[in-house]
């Protein structure tokens, strides 16, 4: 004949559910680490290249980060005297990561030593980022004598 045997009391959850909590309300007062932020992309006007139908302006794209594909520019050339000569989109193409490349781009019928400087007016397209996420990520910098590249 089987033995009857008493089963032990059910225990409570309570405690661990308690302790559950307690854990999850510590976490969420314990500071968190920042999103990361992308790799900025560097743009340096290198050179300005007389040619006999204008100048060649060289420029280059670092990018330390992932990928940027495509990278389009809005790009305002000023003359010596302050004054817009033009306006232009500027496709830089993909810039493949961890990379630096040499972009060049002719303005045709503008002499070099009519340039005063040039103005990154904003981003027209930025891979999968917005491109005003991607402008705030964009870094200029200029090498040509009495040429500056703006933001």
């Amino acid at each position: 004949m089987p033995v009857a045997r008493s089963l032990p009391k059910p225990r409570t959850a309570l405690p661990t559910v308690l302790l559950a909590a307690a854990a999850l309300a510590a976490a969420a007062l314990l500071p968190r680490p920042a999103l990361s932020q992308p790799a900025p992309v560097t743009l340096e006007l290198n050179r300005l290249e007389a040619q006999a139908q204008g100048c060649r302006v060289w420029m280059l794209a670092r990018n330390p980060g992932a990928p940027v594909d495509p990278l389009r520019l809005d790009l305002v050339v000023f003359g010596r005297d302050g004054v817009v000569s033009r306006r232009l989109a500027l496709d830089l193409g993909p810039l493949p990561a961890e990379k630096t490349m040499a972009r060049i781009f002719d303005l045709a019928g503008t002499p070099c030593d009519g340039v005063g400087h040039l103005l990154l007016n904003d981003v027209l397209a930025c891979g999968p980022d917005a491109p005003a996420a991607c402008l705030s990520r964009l870094t200029v910098s200029s090498r040509a004598q009495g040429v500056a590249l703006e933001k």
